[in-house]
């Protein structure tokens, strides 16, 4: 380790200086007329600062960055949005442009964005309960560690190998887990569209995105199962929101959900286990499933009852299973993507072919058993992954605040 001193009142290896944010780095102002390649807060990944590309169009006037300039996302700072431009472009949005001066080097500065101790701090002074923003006064009074840029240089280049390593192996156990996913989708879909007995007798369906079904099994339509109500004035129940990925939910058991809950409830429908929830406007992408418990959803979903003779969970699976987001996709109107909505009817018009009750229990119990090991596996993995990104983190803070020596290892 090296020898330490101290500054006000704060440990720093000799030659390091707390130094104020914007002596380091020199916010930009200057509105683009280049038009160069534009970047906006979702165009950088939280806390790794990778480029992602979109196909969004953002209007107004922005700020010219060059290559090596840092951008910083000021709204939402716990998002940490920081990006160290590697070509020349225009910076849109909630984005400062920040120049590193000659004293700086721009990995460094970089990383130092980057670091929890910082974010925190940055975090902790916005202003705005809806829109939290930081200000440049107060982010650029902050005083940062600084090396001599040689010690700087050199704690880039130990950060861009070790977090290389680190960040490859997070992609690795990421693919891993879309596998895994795409491996449930798949044996879900096998299960409610073929049953258990591979070698069962098959027969054509006569429809043609159903293909071939057990012979045994007998074919309805939705209408035979299900039956639409809407009933209202059990604003005192808890609310429920339906998600592609989990079915019909709990609304505050998730903080993703960016549609308000109004204060006035009584429009709500009320939903009983069992029931069959669908949003219409999102059909198409799977967001429809049984609910497993009582409660109330908003009035712009549509809610049936149960008729006829099924196995609740049989029943949410195979109406969530490929193909049926696409059957619903083509039964959807609308001009365009996000405007496309699935009507009732339609829907009670499908075709389904359903199993014998007990079979359908099967079926259902061994889904059960399927996805309670492939989910095992995904929460192994993504607590492994958590670890990781908390290694790389605990790595930054140390080598930018002088916690380790990494002139020998760079």
């Amino acid at each position: 380790m090296t020898e330490m001193q101290v500054i006000s009142g704060t440990a720093l290896p000799i030659g390091w200086k707390h130094i104020p944010l914007k002596h380091n780095l020199r916010r930009l102002s200057e509105k683009s007329k280049k038009g160069g390649k534009v970047v906006a807060l979702e165009n950088i990944e939280s806390w790794t600062g990778r480029a992602i590309e979109t196909e969004s169009v953002f209007d107004g006037d922005g700020v010219d960055f060059r290559r090596g300039d840092i951008l910083f996302g000021k709204l939402r700072p716990y998002l940490a949005k920081v990006y160290l431009a590697e070509n020349a472009g225009e910076a849109v949005g909630d984005l400062w442009a920040l120049r590193p001066q000659d004293h700086i080097e721009p990995r460094f500065a970089a990383y130092q964005l980057l670091e929890p101790g910082f974010i925190d701090r940055v975090n902790g002074s916005t202003t705005g309960a809806k829109m939290p923003r930081a200000e440049w006064g107060f982010v650029g009074s902050i005083k940062v560690p600084t090396p001599p840029i040689e010690t700087q240089t050199a704690i880039a280049r130990f950060l861009d190998r070790e977090t290389g390593l680190i960040d490859g192996l997070i992609e690795k156990k990421t693919r891993f887990i879309a596998l895994l996913k795409e491996k449930e989708k798949a044996a879900i879909s096998r299960f409610v569209r073929r049953g258990l007995d591979r070698n069962t007798l098959t027969i054509d369906s006569g429809v043609d995105w159903r293909g071939r079904v057990p012979a045994h099994w007998v074919r309805g339509r939705m209408k035979d199962h299900f039956r639409q109500e809407k009933r209202q004035g059990y604003e005192t129940l808890t609310v429920l929101s339906v998600y592609r990925e989990f079915g019909v939910i709990e609304k505050s058991s998730r903080d993703d959900n960016i549609n308000k809950t109004p204060e006035d409830l009584t429009k709500y429908q009320l939903v009983k286990p069992n029931n069959l929830v669908i949003n219409k406007m999102k059909a198409w992408q799977g967001s429809m499933g049984i609910a497993q418990m009582r409660g109330i959803t908003s009035p712009d979903y549509v809610v049936m009852r149960p008729i006829g003779e099924h196995d609740p969970r049989y029943m949410h699976h195979y109406l969530r299973a490929q193909p049926m987001p696409w059957v619903y996709r083509l039964i959807s109107n609308g001009i365009r993507t996000d405007q496309w909505r699935m009507e009732a009817e339609k829907f009670l018009g499908l075709p389904v072919f359903m199993p014998p009750i007990e079979e359908q229990r099967r079926i259902a119990d061994r889904i059960d058993v399927e996805l309670e090991r492939i989910r095992s596996l995904i929460t192994l993995t993504e607590r492994s992954i958590d670890l990781l990104r908390e290694k790389r983190s605990a790595l930054i803070t140390a080598a930018v605040t002088g916690k380790i020596d990494v002139r020998a290892a760079a």
